[in-house]
């Protein structure tokens, strides 16, 4: 389009966040609205993928993530007693690195000064409370009692969207897929240079990822009833329950937790949007489109691949209409593979019963879906 747009960002997550440096970035007038006081990030790490730092260097902020982080090349596969059974050399896409692993915590605040560096403006304490679009451009209220009128709304606000629900209603609450995953950051065993997956069949999952020179997450994934939270005061102790079928490194990050208080726990659900991810100048992306399971490493990936290609979109669309039919086209059988093959490795892992598609998904594997999301976006 000729013309700047005004863009509401409703989300100052991951997405969010890139998306609001991607549009500031070509001279678009950007706005994001986020619920939280300030920028931060709840969880303690993720893993950059390939393509996630692809996108990172398109907005400028490759090293400043490489610097914050762990930059790694390998997945090491182990059994439950930490003895290596194949390390296997992760993909590029281009010339960046193969992952990167991150503290949460660290990549908001990376995210958050680009998109202040590109002219966007992030306003806090915030989020939609009334919303009309007439067709031309939709006029707005936030619950700090601003008001604006915008060219587009984009839903960047995670797995529980206010948005998705105000466009769809109940229709695609997500879907709770009877796991859940536990983290907790500890100090980085040399021997970590990269993420070693353990799976103990039934008995569960656990992931050691460097996240800086200094520390690492452990994570894990075990069957959990949907109404199941932590203990606030053992919840390492439960963690610690869950994780007698491991030993080696695992048990020896588990021993270095102290404490309830850094133990995170989330439910692991799925969101599945059927219908077009816009309604008018509306759209929603990342999680609240099509979130996913977390089992290969792709859920904030998609979401980061979403906003450089909406921004690509709108550069090439004479119309908002236009763009958001040629980015949904562009990027519906992407997210949607993604999170097929998410959720067959998790059945493959828990030993679920599996469809004949996901029989197929699973002749690819972890490592064959590295290499299919090494390719353009």
């Amino acid at each position: 389009m000729a013309s700047p747009l005004r863009v509401l960002v409703h989300g100052g997550g991951i997405g969010g966040l890139t998306l609001a440096t991607a549009l500031a970035r070509r001279g678009h007038t950007v706005e994001v609205a986020e619920i939280r006081d300030r920028l931060d990030a709840l969880g303690v790490g993720i893993i950059q993928p390939s393509n996630a730092l692809h996108v990172m260097r398109e907005i400028g902020v490759l090293d400043d993530c490489l610097k914050a982080g762990y930059e790694w090349e390998i997945l090491t596969i182990a059994d439950p007693a930490g003895n290596t059974l194949a390390r296997i050399p992760q993909p590029r896409m281009g010339d960046v690195p193969s992952n990167n692993g991150i503290p949460r915590p660290a990549l908001a605040a990376v995210l958050g000064a680009a998109a202040t560096a590109a002219g966007a403006t992030l306003r806090f304490s915030a989020t939609v409370t009334e919303l009309h679009d007439d067709g031309e451009g939709v006029d707005v209220t936030l619950s700090d009692g601003s008001a604006g009128r915008w060219d587009l709304v984009v839903g960047f606000d995670g797995i529980g969207s206010p948005l998705r629900t105000r466009l769809y209603g109940e229709r695609y609450a997500p879907r709770y897929t009877g796991f859940a995953n536990w983290r907790v950051t500890v100090p980085r065993q040399a021997r970590v240079d990269g993420v070693v997956m353990s799976t103990a069949g039934q008995d569960g999952k656990a992931l050691l990822t460097p996240i800086t020179d200094e520390l690492m997450y452990l994570g894990a994934v075990f069957a959990e009833k949907e109404d199941f939270r932590p203990d606030p005061e053992r919840a390492h102790e439960q963690l610690a329950e869950r994780l007698t079928a491991f030993s080696g490194p695992v048990a020896e990050a588990l021993a270095t937790v102290n404490g309830p208080a850094d133990v995170v726990h989330s439910r692991i659900s799925q969101v599945t949007v059927e219908e077009p991810w816009h309604v008018g100048r509306v759209v929603l992306a990342g999680d609240a489109a099509h979130a996913c399971t977390p089992h290969i490493a792709q859920g904030a990936a998609m979401a980061v691949e979403d906003a450089v290609v909406l921004a690509e979109s709108l550069d090439a669309e004479p119309s908002v209409p236009a763009a958001l039919a040629a980015w949904e086209a562009r990027r519906r059988p992407r997210a949607m593979w993604v999170q097929a093959m998410s959720h067959a490795v998790l059945k493959q892992e828990t030993g679920g019963e599996t469809t004949p598609e996901e029989d197929e998904l699973l002749k690819i594997g972890i490592p064959g879906a590295a290499h299919v999301l090494a390719k353009p976006y």
